[in-house]
């Protein structure tokens, strides 16, 4: 494969063309509206009508909205999930997202899937397929070995990170890190693991922990 992906698969609804934030007690109604697979499959669905082969790794819940995403990912964008599962009773993730003057406000739910039981060989090479490059999703505090052996074998490794829940913000949690030819923070995630207030300056820092920084 050209690209590997590992992470969190959601259903996003997108609410667009609002013209302020939602105010308690009132309704608000938006003149645009979308779903699709969101989290991971953002970048998976990029890279796979960039015309690279792609293949991604991720747990579907089995209700409506799993069936829905795997779909969507698998028939209508020709993306592998040969290395994804179903989780039997597992509620799929949700991003509501509200987009107003020139930003995005999202708001989640989900629960952590049991990989261990989902994927009992995870970060064995007989059950990563070989990709010349991969996308990791890096989680504070926690490693998947699967990255270290990835970039040993010659792939390179780009490495996606989420919003920090626990609020430390500190890039030496994200143990794999050094494993990874490139980081790519958005600008808020960049500038908060930095401790800088631009993004510009957030990226130049980056690049001690990481060859390429991308915000």
């Amino acid at each position: 494969w050209d690209v590997y992906l590992t992470g969190t698969v959601f259903l996003d609804i997108v609410f667009t063309g609002l013209d302020s934030a939602p105010v308690r007690g009132t309704e608000s109604w938006a003149r645009g509206m979308g779903s699709s697979p969101g989290g991971v499959a953002n970048m998976a669905t990029a890279l796979a009508r960039l015309g690279l082969r792609t293949s991604l790794a991720a747990a579907f819940g089995d209700d409506h909205y799993g069936d829905y995403c795997w779909d969507a990912l698998e028939r209508g964008e020709g993306i592998d999930l040969s290395a994804s599962r179903t989780v039997p009773g597992w509620h799929s993730p949700v991003t509501v997202s509200m987009a107003y003057e020139g930003e995005r406000t999202m708001v989640s739910h989900g629960h952590e899937p049991p990989l261990e039981e989902v994927f009992p060989q995870e970060g064995t090479p007989a059950c990563r397929p070989r990709a010349r490059a991969a996308v990791a999703s890096l989680t504070p505090g926690r490693s998947a070995p699967w990255i270290a052996q990835a970039a040993a074998e010659g792939t390179r490794v780009f490495g996606d990170v989420g919003w920090d829940e626990t609020g430390a913000w500190d890039l030496t949690s994200l143990p794999d890190l050094k494993h990874c030819e490139a980081f790519l923070p958005n600008a808020e995630e960049a500038m908060r693991y930095t401790g800088t207030d631009c993004p510009r300056t957030a990226a130049h820092a980056l690049t001690e922990f990481v060859p390429l920084a991308v915000v």
